[in-house]
């Protein structure tokens, strides 16, 4: 018990020195040691990670989840390390009221049966925001909570230490000055020397953390390339749904005997960027066209090509009819557009074989 008392005393003594120290250079009145440039530098850019980390984490988990309440609710499981309970997504939600409002209103009328398509199809888009949201929080939000709580932590209470060896040889330094008898000088350069070695060593340990930050950048990269591929994958989902979910209703209008209004189909202005020959102004490019293959070949025969060029397939796609060409992920096949072509498809050629394909599941070649 004594012991701990004095043990007390004495850290609490330290303690007070420390503080003392701290608020004379603070206010001009005590030399300090300048920490060498380079690992000045290093604590810097390892400040800067830290802190950008936390904005880029913070605002994904806003941008993946809106919703204050459940983020905190995704935080208090995490903390308590309990699985969340998997929870529907608001599409996958309207998805299956429109099912029950079909089977209300008659799933044989126009009405009903149309929202029977396009509640199947909003589950599906909530599916895909689902997996979206699974392999974010595992290939990107995990790994930077990770540094933030795991290496950050061990960083910071090197960094700490190493303020307080710089302190704590910076009062010897002070005795020294202040000793006037050859003992206390002696004694004063013995904990001088001391002091210095702690200092010496504890700087090269915090630097060797330090340095680490470089891969810390590296594996964050990588972090970073799976999100952005993560989102390209679920929205060429979503596009590809919206797209069948049009050529759907244009099939349930035309076989009621009613059109849809031409702003139903909107081009998409990403895929249009990279058409060599769009549409001219004011030109309507209705989706139907794609159930025409026999006017797309007179097209593709009477109509002058642009832009002919290389391309990879980023994913499976099945054709839907005659006109479309089936693809298979990581094949090089030609593409070209025809004037007044829909903007989200091009023409695509393989060997003998020919027919429109979509944009967005293509990585256009130079």
């Amino acid at each position: 018990m004594d012991f701990n008392v004095k043990k007390l005393a004495s850290d609490a003594g330290v303690f007070f020195t420390r503080a003392v120290q701290f608020t004379e250079e603070r206010l001009g009145q005590a030399e300090k040691t300048e920490l060498d440039p380079h690992l000045e530098n290093l604590i810097t850019r390892a400040d800067g990670t830290k802190n950008w980390t936390e904005k880029i984490l913070r605002q994904t988990e806003v941008l993946l989840q809106p919703n204050p309440s459940a983020r905190i609710e995704e935080f208090i499981y995490d903390k308590l390390d309990k699985k969340l309970p998997s929870k529907v997504t608001n599409a996958e939600v309207l998805g299956q009221y429109m099912l029950e409002a079909a089977s209300e209103f008659g799933p044989g009328t126009p009405y009903g049966s149309t929202l029977i398509t396009v509640g199947e199809y909003q589950k599906r888009l909530g599916g895909a925001e689902r997996e979206l949201l699974h392999t974010s929080a595992t290939t990107f939000l995990t790994p930077l909570r990770n540094f933030l709580e795991g290496d950050w932590r061990t960083i910071s209470k090197e960094k700490r230490l190493l303020e307080n060896r710089r302190l704590d040889l910076d009062i010897c330094k002070a005795r020294l000055k202040k000793a006037k008898l050859a003992e206390a000088k002696a004694a004063a350069e013995h904990e001088l020397r001391v002091a210095q070695t702690e200092f010496d060593r504890q700087a090269e340990v915090t630097r060797l953390l330090l340095e680490g930050i470089s891969s810390t950048h590296l594996n964050h990269l990588r972090c970073l390339h799976d999100f952005a591929e993560a989102q390209a994958t679920y929205y060429a989902q979503c596009h590809h749904y919206m797209q069948d979910l049009q050529r759907e209703l244009n099939r349930c209008a035309n076989a009621v005997g009613t059109s849809l209004p031409s702003s139903a189909v909107c081009p998409n202005p990403v895929s249009s960027a990279f058409m060599s020959g769009p549409s001219s102004p004011g030109t309507t490019v209705s989706s139907s066209s794609s159930q025409r293959p026999t006017t797309l070949a007179m097209e593709q025969t009477q109509l002058p090509v642009t832009g002919t060029r290389k391309a990879k397939v980023l994913y499976d796609y099945d054709a839907h009819d005659a006109s479309e060409l089936s693809l298979l992920a990581d094949e090089l096949i030609t593409v070209y557009t025809i004037p007044g072509m829909d903007p989200d498809w091009l023409i695509g050629e393989r060997g003998n074989e020919k027919g429109k394909v979509p944009v967005t599941y293509l990585e256009l070649l130079s």
